[in-house]
């Protein structure tokens, strides 16, 4: 089974370039990209910039998303912004991980897992949605903490993880340096997503682990997403095996090819 993820830093709606607060920029980039799963970061609630709005619940909304988690991670004299998750499928066991560092920002990993079907079976997809800090020894922290922390830990290596989110990952060594020798696999090569307008640093990731596969990963190029926020979305199509057929040897037919949007 095919599966579409996003993962954007949004930047709670706040155009990187003209600083103003329009959601409605957010939402297009979004609807034609048309995800399984979105991973949101930077997500307002309830604060003046805003327009005090729950953008977690009317991102949901606005997209036909009926199931979405939210974890708030830093509070604001009035309101507060974390990572959101917005998925076609319903969401269980919703947990955020605190990652913060002594008295750097605090950060987090939302943690959920969903229920997908795979021909005549359903299988569990966990889900870590998560922003990372702006240091690197705050980053290798980060994932240290991650990478031991339940329920990850024991988790079985075949089961399907999607790990995704903006990891200030400015040269692209957090795959090599932490997450390849967990187990994890890149969506796609080292691409840049920021700045939106000009990107250069590849921020932004998607990583798989357990019985998904990669079909294709890319940034988009749709000139109202260079506008919305400060980030690119970044689009990963994934195959999700029933888990026998992984058993069997190749989990993905031969000759599929991704279908969708591609801008």
């Amino acid at each position: 089974m095919h599966l579409r993820v996003v993962t954007w830093n949004i930047h709670k709606g706040i155009g990187g370039v003209d600083r103003r607060y329009r959601i409605e920029r957010i939402l297009e980039p979004l609807r034609f990209y048309d995800a399984d799963l979105l991973f949101l970061q930077e997500v307002d609630d309830g604060a003046p910039r805003s327009a005090f709005h729950s953008q977690a619940e009317m991102l949901a909304r606005a997209l036909g998303y009926r199931h979405f988690c939210y974890g708030p991670n830093v509070t604001l004299r009035r309101g507060r912004y974390g990572n959101a998750t917005l998925s076609r499928w319903p969401l269980s066991q919703v947990r955020n991980l605190d990652l913060t560092i002594g008295p750097k920002k605090r950060r987090g990993a939302l943690h959920a897992r969903c229920r997908v079907r795979v021909g005549r079976r359903s299988r569990t997809v966990v889900l870590y949605n998560l922003h990372l800090g702006l240091a690197g020894f705050e980053r290798a922290l980060q994932l240290r903490r991650f990478l031991a922390s339940h329920p990850f830990a024991g988790l079985h290596q075949r089961t399907p993880v999607v790990f995704a989110g903006d990891l200030n990952d400015l040269w692209g060594t957090l795959g090599p340096r932490f997450l390849d020798p967990a187990g994890f696999r890149r969506a796609g090569p080292l691409v840049p997503t920021y700045p939106a307008v000009w990107p250069f640093r590849p921020l932004d990731a998607v990583f798989v682990r357990g019985d998904l596969k990669v079909v294709r990963c890319f940034r988009s190029r749709m000139p109202v997403a260079r506008e919305a926020s400060d980030h690119l979305p970044l689009v990963a199509q994934l195959y999700l095996t029933s888990g026998a057929s992984a058993r069997g040897g190749s989990a993905q037919p031969a000759g599929t090819t991704s279908t969708g949007p591609t801008a």
